[in-house]
């Protein structure tokens, strides 16, 4: 049968594949490429966390769990956000366990979103912000950290992108792409613009525990914007468990409510295993966690002296494991060199526009890989920018 339109959403035709995506293809199908591309840790889950799952399977753990999770692993969830982070959250009633802080940051949207209501979108940011604001039915707008500022955003900045359809800010802290991480006081500024201008904050946390130089302060900790905040967090990347897709969502009561009707109708609840595996995380990974950003901590100093060493100006990142350095000096744009880069010296590495126009002139090298890795990186990286 003739067909005579398109049975697409007008919205998912306009989003524009994942640009990250178009690079980790191009290596997939090269011999001998070192890959600095992969947003993941090169850890494994820590045993005891591995072992939790494998108990609760054998135990006959395998039916849903209520739809915020488990009431355990929510207990557990609350205590680690106090004591870590100095925030505290019900369990009962404002935390969410979600299928990867991707959900958790979907289900967010959704919940605060009606047609046409913007969200300002920090950029350089993760490629999935301003899509899923989209999706929610929203309209993302972009303001662009500049690396004059070492990519911190200023609230002049934010001042010119506001209009009487703003609801939220996108925040990312710290960074991916940029690795750089908000201090206290960059943080006080933005709630008192926040509050100003009566808005909500989604602020993803995910890379909390990887934060290098200075105490990490999470958004909601500051005075008067924890019932303004949507936290997002998980255990991805501090707790090297991306396979297991797991996060969580804290929010004041009304808000929690709200995302938990579109959980349970979108979701149900989030994979057994991976709760009980999580819950062990929580209990008894801190030392697992600690050795593992004592690591990346030695790859950042080395990785980043190595870059400006051989004339990529590249700030020092404060968190995170990604470093995003310019690359302007060599006359090349950011596609270019990710593209001549790979085929040239088998190392892989994210073009730096497709996290915003900001990030044009820069390309997204992760370190979380072996220091022999990182180094003979250095060693090809070197060879192209001498050549």
């Amino acid at each position: 049968m003739k067909q005579t339109k398109s049975y697409l959403a007008k919205t998912v035709e306009d989003l524009k594949p994942s640009g990250i995506r178009k690079f980790f293809d191009l290596a997939a199908g090269m011999e001998g490429v070192i890959s600095l591309g992969v947003g993941e840790p090169d850890f494994v889950t820590s045993w005891s966390a591995r072992e939790a799952a494998i108990l609760s399977l054998e135990q006959g753990y395998t039916s849903y769990t209520a739809n915020a999770g488990l009431l355990e692993l929510r207990n557990e969830v609350s205590s680690y956000m106090k004591k870590q982070f100095h925030v505290d959250y019900n369990p009962k009633s404002e935390i969410i366990i979600t299928v990867g802080a991707s959900q958790a940051l979907d289900i967010a949207l959704r919940a605060i979103l009606d047609p046409g209501d913007e969200v300002i979108v920090i950029e350089p940011s993760f490629v999935s912000y301003a899509p899923l604001v989209s999706l929610a039915g929203g309209k993302p707008v972009a303001v662009q950290a500049t690396e004059e500022y070492d990519f911190k955003i200023q609230t002049h900045q934010l001042e010119k992108a506001i209009t009487d359809r703003t609801k939220a800010i996108m925040l990312c802290s710290p960074n991916n792409p940029t690795g750089t991480m908000l201090g206290e006081k960059e943080l006080v500024e933005l709630a008192t613009f926040i509050e100003k201008h009566d808005l909500l904050v989604l602020s993803d946390e995910i890379y909390a525990e990887l934060a290098y130089d200075e105490q990490y302060v999470s958004f909601a900790a500051i005075e008067g914007m924890r019932h303004r905040t949507l936290l997002i967090n998980g255990f991805s990347k501090g707790f090297a468990m991306t396979g297991w897709r797991l996060g969580f969502v804290c929010a004041n009561e009304e808000l929690t409510a709200a995302m938990l009707k579109i959980h349970q109708y979108a979701m149900m609840c989030a994979p057994t295993m991976a709760q009980y595996a999580a819950l062990e995380a929580l209990k008894g990974g801190r030392e697992d966690v600690e050795d593992m950003k004592k690591s990346y901590r030695r790859r950042r100093n080395y990785f980043v002296q190595s870059l400006n060493d051989i004339g990529l100006s590249c700030h020092i990142p404060g968190g995170a494991f990604y470093a995003f350095p310019s690359i302007v000096s060599t006359g090349l744009s950011s596609e270019q060199f990710a593209e001549q880069l790979l085929i040239e010296e088998k190392v892989a590495v994210v073009p730096g526009n497709v996290f915003g126009s900001s990030g044009e002139g820069h390309i997204r090298c992760s370190y979380a890989s072996s220091m022999e890795h990182l180094q003979e990186a250095v060693k090809r990286i070197k060879r192209f920018v001498e050549r």
